[in-house]
């Protein structure tokens, strides 16, 4: 699998602060019987950060030479992506319209509060299902923005498509210089959180091409047809492949996952993950969030448990951000502690 100059040769809108710190969990490494390390995308330092400015890095763009005026997206109530979607568009002068699912609350915190302090035009749809999917509700809204004169510009939920995962095959291939530089070898595993697949599909391409001896795990954090799951990420990751100029194609079978952390549901707290989150607090002071990177890391932890990641193995957790939302959740973890 050899890159070509396709990799490199993509327009790029500078957002996030790079490369991101890869850091070694020594203590919760050497309680686990893992090497551990951390890649902290939390800390790229744009809109609250997170995985998700890597991904507009390579789809803003698009945007721009549409000559949009507007940037449209839909996510949960405290969507990290549709946080760092309302920045980005202050950062270029363009107007965020975000369609959120659920009611609007009395209140406002977490990512919901740094949306309203990027002044985004908030629209909340009670089920987005009930719009006719995600889709739909993305084009009914741009057909709005056209009736009062706009530009709209559609970026799909969770920044998912070829253009956007090549942030993630980039942040192989930055990890990788880092690695080199420590004097280290690729790790046995990575593990990341997921949510529509995505970053698990860059990932995914990223190390067929240089790190062939990794075993990529995804830790989904809501409730999947497993199938299709994977079906989906494989396709996902054959586009961007092609897309990059490095070729290859995945099947279903070539991609992992576990679905046995997203429990209560997606955006609910739950229990392992609460506990993961206490865990890298008091031993590591690293924070992770409750909708994504904790039940990501949780996952994490159960593959050791069930020797899924055998001892002594070389594990790469990538941290995608998402600290906002601690805050929304701040009942829950000051009741059990965290």
């Amino acid at each position: 699998m050899t890159a070509n100059k396709n990799l490199i040769a993509f327009d790029r809108v500078s957002l996030g602060f790079f490369p991101t710190p890869l850091e070694a969990l020594d203590r919760v490494g050497a309680q686990l019987g893992i090497r551990l390390l951390i890649k902290r995308d939390d800390l790229n330092g744009f809109g609250g950060g997170g995985n998700k400015v890597r991904k507009l890095e390579f789809i803003l763009p698009e945007a721009l030479a549409s000559g949009a005026d507007t940037l449209i997206t839909t996510g949960g109530l405290q969507s990290n992506h549709a946080r760092i979607v309302a920045a980005a568009a202050r950062k270029l002068g363009l107007h965020p319209l975000l369609a959120l699912e659920g009611k609007a609350p009395a209140g406002a915190q977490g990512n919901l509060l740094l949306d309203r302090l990027f002044d985004a035009e908030i629209v909340f749809v009670d089920s987005t299902e009930d719009a006719g999917g995600p889709v739909a509700l993305l084009e009914a809204q741009a057909e709005r923005v056209k009736s009062r004169g706009g530009k709209p510009y559609i970026i799909p939920l969770g920044g998912a498509g070829a253009r956007g995962a090549l942030g993630y095959i980039h942040a192989v291939r930055e990890t990788q210089a880092q690695l080199e530089s420590a004097g280290l070898p690729p790790p046995d595993f990575l593990v990341v959180s997921a949510g529509t697949g995505s970053t698990l599909a860059a990932l995914h391409v990223g190390a067929r091409w240089l790190w062939p001896s990794t075993q990529v795990i995804g830790i989904t954090v809501s409730r999947k047809d497993e199938t299709a799951y994977r079906a989906g990420v494989a396709r996902q990751a054959t586009e961007a492949a092609e897309l990059a100029g490095l070729g290859g194609t995945w099947t279903a079978d070539d991609i992992v996952i576990d679905t046995g952390y997203f429990a209560p549901g997606y955006g609910e707290p739950s229990d392992g993950g609460v506990a993961a989150i206490r865990l890298l607090a008091r031993e590591e002071g690293v924070l992770l969030d409750p909708v994504y990177t904790a039940k990501g890391f949780d996952g994490l932890i159960g593959l050791v448990r069930r020797q899924r990641i055998p001892q002594g193995s070389s594990v790469l957790f990538v941290h995608t951000g998402g600290l906002p939302a601690l805050y929304h959740f701040a009942d829950r973890l000051a009741a059990t502690g965290a």
